[in-house]
Formats: structure tokens, C-alpha cells, sequence
């Protein structure tokens, strides 16, 4: 029996989330900005139509924006999590094995399906009624097949949203693949691409035609994997359970450059808060933790200044409490006086899940039970109420460091105070 995986991918995830609750913003040009309004992170089909690249900074298309009349939205990610999450637990519902790839993204296996572009045409309406996304899908024999399915799905109204190149024909397929560039294969992109323009690779069907074995030589493993997958052989497996991660990063500019280090324990504070949530949500513990300070690169030379500091913690520990006195110890040991810094971050690394968590010798197993049901209800009354309803006073208050989102749209689906109201 043939294997068939789907990838299904929102469309400018962001910018339809957006659109969902202001249709007033359909077939208008619409940019998401990352953080403090920086640069593009999300595109509508008519921003990118006038050149904007992803990643291209806010103050150099304002010019743009104000001649076409481009409206920009700060990222408003806890609106964006949860209509993945609506997205995702829909999909979930069209078949017994799942892989949730991205925020948008999803692959499911289809293997033993029947008419399957059909089924795709059921899952995209589905979505359209249930959450309002568009979403296109890309069905193929391997998951990168199916990558390269949904690109073609997206760039050719022809299909309506579904390519099924299983159902094509090989003369059809291969004229499929010679119309896509080589670096949009998934893996390749803008960095492998140009070496393999100069082995005489420019489209997937090229790709899809060389030695395998010589281009592992060349490059790695994984595009000999790559090569074998555009060949219809499946390499990659589907992952139905994510692996949890081996480490956890919570790192954020700052909305205003700050100089005293009370504004910088704060903002250390907030983010092992935030790191250490994810630990736990994973079942992990963390064995060291790092903290780091950084200033703009835009600055002079003199004005520069950036350090880190990795503590190793004697026994693994998931405790917001004691992770965050370590992470300030660490940040007094490189705070300089003087210097603009714009950026604080912390990492969890060394990560073990709670079968493999060594304790101390001389631990206190009742303090490691408290610590365990506090954490536990925290983390209950937060997701509840909302995030930050109960945290540690090293956070804060007023947080004047926080990042700018001066465009950002109302939490229309996780926040009481800013659902949507219909009226007459």
C-alpha cells in the first residue's frame, strides 16, 4: 500500500489570524512586525506582491506603507497560539497519526485513504468554517513531497488549495518539480541552494536526478535522505509525540535601552519564570542555567558590551524560585555600570526528564515535595486566570523595559476583557 502523508499549512498564518477578526482587512495590504515593531514576520499576498521581504525592518518600508496604505500589527502571539491550537486539535480529528511541525503546520498520514484530494478539499473547508484560516494542502508519497505538494498547492490557483501529486502522472510530476527551484526543498534553502547551482542542481526535478551517494559525500546524510524522499522513498519518519527539547531559550529586547540593574533583574526574573513554566510542561529538569546581557550592535565599538554567565546547579531542579535567585546571582557577576543594554535572556540546559534526574546525596526529599506542589499550583491558577496572575516580586510591576507592541490587536480569544462584541 502506498504511503501517503498531507502537510497542512495555513496560509500568511498571522496575517489571517488577524483578518479573521477584521475582515475589513481582507485584500488589504497587511504586515505582522516582530518584536518592539522591528522588522516583517508575517506578509500578506499583497505586501509581498510589492516587494517586501520577510525579515525586511519597519522603518525602512514606511515610505511603502504610507504610499500603499500598509497597515501594520504589533505579533500578538497569544492570539496566534491559540488559534493553532484550534487549528491543530481539528486536524486531529482526520487521522490517528499526527505531527504538529510548526505553529502552522501539520502533517498527517493518509496512508490506506481513499480519495484524497477530496479528503484535502474537506480539511481546508472544515477550517475556513471552524476557525476562519485558510489553509492549503499538499499531499505526497514522503513528508518532503508533500512540502513541495503544498508549495505548489499555494503558488497555482489551479489546484484550490489541494495538490495531490500522487494522483498525478510521472511525466506530470516531474514537470511539477522542474518548475520549482531547488531551494525551496525542505532543508535546502538560500543556504545550500548556490552549492548546488554549482553541481548543475537549480530545480527539485534536478535534485530529484542526481547521485545520492556523491552528494552525501558533498554535503550530509541528510540530503542523500533528502534525494531518496523526492524519489518517493520515505527517510523521515512521522513523529506523532514531539521530543521534548534539550534546551529552553526566553530571551527578549527591551521596548527602551536600559541601564540599571534593577530593570535587567526584572527582565531576568521574567524569563526564567517563562522557561521554567516549559520545563515543567515537558516533565523536565534543568541542569544549568545560563544567563546573558547584550547591548545593540548598532552601537560604537566603546559603547558595545555582551556576556554570559553558566551556573551548573548541584541537582536538577524545575523550581521557578531557586532557578531565578541562580540566574540573578549570575547576572550581578557580568552587569557592568555605564552601558545601554537592549537585550536580557536566560537558557535551561543539561535537561533531564524525571526518570533520569539525579538528586543530592544530602537533598531533603519533603522541600523537593513542596517545591513540586507549589510549582503544581502556580502553574494551575496561571493557566487559569492568565499568565502572570501570580508570579515572583522580582518581576515586577510596572515592567517599563517590556517590549513595544503599539499596534498589537486585542486577545479576541484569551483575554475576558477584549472579546469580540457583536452589535445591531
Amino acid at each position: 500500500m502506498p504511503r501517503l502523508i498531507a502537510l497542512i499549512d495555513v496560509n500568511n498564518f498571522y496575517v489571517s489570524c488577524e483578518r479573521v477578526f477584521n475582515p475589513k482587512l481582507e485584500g488589504v495590504p497587511v504586515v505582522v512586525l516582530s518584536n518592539n515593531d522591528g522588522c516583517a514576520v508575517a506578509r500578506s499576498n499583497e505586501v509581498k506582491a510589492l516587494g517586501v521581504k520577510m525579515g525586511q525592518p519597519w522603518f525602512e518600508m514606511k515610505d511603502l506603507a504610507k504610499k500603499h496604505g500598509i497597515i501594520a500589527y504589533s505579533s500578538n502571539y497569544t492570539l496566534y497560539a491559540d488559534m493553532s491550537s484550534r487549528v491543530m486539535s481539528i486536524l486531529s480529528e482526520y487521522s490517528p497519526n499526527q505531527e504538529i511541525y510548526s505553529i502552522d503546520e501539520c502533517f498527517l498520514d493518509l496512508t490506506g485513504f481513499q480519495n484524497q484530494s477530496t479528503y484535502g478539499h474537506g480539511i481546508r473547508q472544515r477550517i475556513k468554517q471552524c476557525t476562519g484560516l485558510p489553509v492549503c494542502v499538499g499531499i505526497g508519497s514522503t513528508k518532503t513531497l508533500s512540502k513541495l505538494a503544498n508549495h505548489i498547492a499555494k503558488k497555482n490557483p489551479e489546484f484550490s488549495g489541494v495538490c495531490d501529486l500522487n494522483s498525478l502522472s510521472p511525466t506530470l510530476h516531474d514537470e511539477w518539480l522542474s518548475r520549482i527551484e531547488v531551494g525551496e526543498v525542505w532543508g535546502i534553502g538560500r543556504r545550500l541552494a548556490p552549492r548546488l547551482n554549482k553541481h548543475g542542481i537549480k530545480t527539485v526535478l534536478d535534485l530529484k536526478h542526481a547521485n545520492p551517494k556523491r552528494l552525501r559525500e558533498d554535503f550530509s546524510v541528510v540530503m542523500e535522505k533528502t534525494i531518496h524522499e523526492i524519489n518517493g522513498t520515505p527517510c523521515i519518519a512521522m513523529e506523532e509525540i514531539s521530543p521534548p527539547k534539550k534546551q529552553i531559550i526566553s530571551s527578549r529586547s527591551f521596548g527602551i535601552t536600559v541601564k540599571d540593574l534593577a530593570s535587567l533583574e526584572e527582565s531576568v526574573s521574567s524569563h526564567i519564570a517563562r522557561a521554567a513554566e516549559k520545563l515543567r510542561r515537558q516533565q523536565s529538569y534543568a541542569g544549568s542555567v545560563q544567563v546573558f546581557i547584550t547591548t545593540s550592535r548598532f552601537n560604537k565599538p566603546e559603547e558595545n558590551y555582551h556576556n554570559d554567565f553558566k551556573i551548573k546547579l548541584p541537582t536538577q531542579s524545575a523550581d521557578t524560585i531557586l532557578l531565578t535567585k541562580v540566574a540573578l546571582w549570575g547576572l550581578h557577576k557580568i552587569y557592568r555600570r555605564g552601558y545601554k543594554y537592549n537585550k536580557a535572556g536566560v537558557m535551561l540546559s543539561d535537561l533531564v526528564d524525571s526518570e533520569h534526574r539525579q538528586t543530592d546525596l544530602f537533598g531533603l526529599r519533603l522541600e523537593d515535595s513542596k517545591s513540586k506542589r507549589l510549582m503544581k499550583v502556580i502553574d494551575q491558577i496561571n493557566a487559569r486566570m492568565g499568565k502572570g496572575t501570580i508570579k515572583l516580586a522580582s518581576e515586577g510591576t510596572d515592567q517599563l523595559w517590556k517590549m513595544k507592541q503599539g499596534s498589537r490587536s486585542p486577545g479576541y480569544t484569551t483575554d475576558w476583557d477584549e472579546l469580540v462584541s457583536v452589535s445591531d
